[in-house]
């Protein structure tokens, strides 16, 4: 992503650990937990990916296609689950979100500027707006569980998951702004 190197490592590590624990949780005895996890870690370890300052190193030019394919499959996988779940309307609209900033950068790394120079595109704005919506409606929810949270096992933990969930969205609203 274009930016500032320091804040570029800070995503990465915060997305890294996020993806990694995420890893932790697809080990829980409750069957949603782990389906939910896998497509977080994806999105964890992809947004850190991702997020690695161009500055210190440049991916490959199919590296921004491969991005897209593997996510635009984690959508396709997101809207087939979300028969069954509604969290996965927010796993499809990530997934979306990272195939749009991986076209962005393909189009970018080719010579072009990705947006024009004409301000924030509609769809960049659309996506800053829904997870901004996110981070502080995942913000207020992780409040109570915080303070009656018990102990179990890691994987188990829904205020751990939550504050997973809200640093993905934070991270989200971070990689849009540096677009």
């Amino acid at each position: 992503m274009h930016g500032p190197a320091s804040p570029g490592w800070l995503l990465v590590a915060l997305c890294a650990a996020t993806g990694a624990y995420c890893l932790l949780r697809m080990r829980s005895t409750v069957e949603e937990q782990r389906r939910a996890a896998g497509g977080e870690a994806l999105m964890g370890f992809g947004m850190a990916a991702m997020a690695v300052p161009a500055a210190v190193y440049t991916p490959p030019s199919w590296a921004w296609p491969l991005y897209a394919v593997v996510f635009g499959v984690a959508a396709l996988h997101a809207l087939w689950a979300a028969r069954a779940s509604a969290h996965h309307l927010h796993h499809l609209v990530g997934a979306s979100a990272m195939v749009y900033m991986a076209v962005v950068m393909a189009s970018s790394a080719g010579g072009h500027t990705g947006h024009g120079g004409a301000g924030v595109p509609l769809l960049t704005g659309a996506l800053l707006l829904y997870f901004a919506g996110y981070v502080l409606l995942t913000g207020v929810r992780l409040v109570p569980v915080a303070a009656g949270g018990g102990a179990g096992r890691w994987g188990d933990r829904p205020e751990l998951a939550r504050a997973c969930r809200l640093s993905m969205g934070i991270a989200m609203v971070a990689m849009l702004l540096t677009l």
